[in-house]
C-alpha cells in the first residue's frame, strides 16, 4: 500500500453516523486524512473555514442534499474545481446524470469496497 504525501485530506458528507465512521475507518486505513460533516449546510460551513483536496457527499440529506451541495461548491469560491465524488446507494442513470450535470466528478454505490474508493480518491486527486 502506498501512502499519499503529505495526506490527502477528505471531506466526507454523510447524514448517517454509521456511514460517517464507516468512512473514516476505510479512508484512514488508506493512509488519508480525514474531515466530515453530516449534511450539505454543514459541509459548506466547514469548507468556509477549511480546505480539503477532495469532498466525497451522499446525495440524500435533510437540509441541503448532495445536488444542491455539489452545486453551491461548483457556483465559484475557493473550491469550485475540487473532486467530488458522490457516494450513494441509488444507481440510476437518471441520478448520475443529474449529479455529473450539477459537477460531480463521479459516482461510487453503497456499500462501497475500501480498496476501490481509496483507488477513486487517488485518481481525482493526482
Amino acid at each position: 500500500m502506498t501512502t499519499p504525501n503529505p495526506k490527502t485530506r477528505v471531506l466526507t458528507v454523510d447524514d448517517s453516523a454509521t456511514m460517517r465512521s464507516l468512512l473514516r475507518h476505510a479512508l484512514v486505513g488508506q493512509g488519508f486524512e480525514v474531515e466530515q460533516a453530516d449534511d450539505g449546510v454543514s459541509a459548506l460551513e466547514w469548507l468556509a473555514r477549511n480546505d480539503c483536496d477532495v469532498i466525497i457527499t451522499d446525495i440524500n440529506m435533510p437540509r441541503m442534499d448532495g445536488y444542491g451541495l455539489i452545486e453551491q461548491v461548483r457556483a465559484g469560491g475557493a473550491h469550485a474545481h475540487r473532486p467530488i465524488l458522490v457516494l450513494s446507494t441509488e444507481s440510476s442513470d437518471e441520478k448520475k446524470a443529474r449529479a455529473r450535470n450539477a459537477g460531480a466528478t463521479g459516482w461510487i454505490v453503497k456499500p462501497f469496497d475500501a480498496e476501490k474508493l481509496a483507488a477513486a480518491v487517488r485518481r481525482v486527486t493526482h
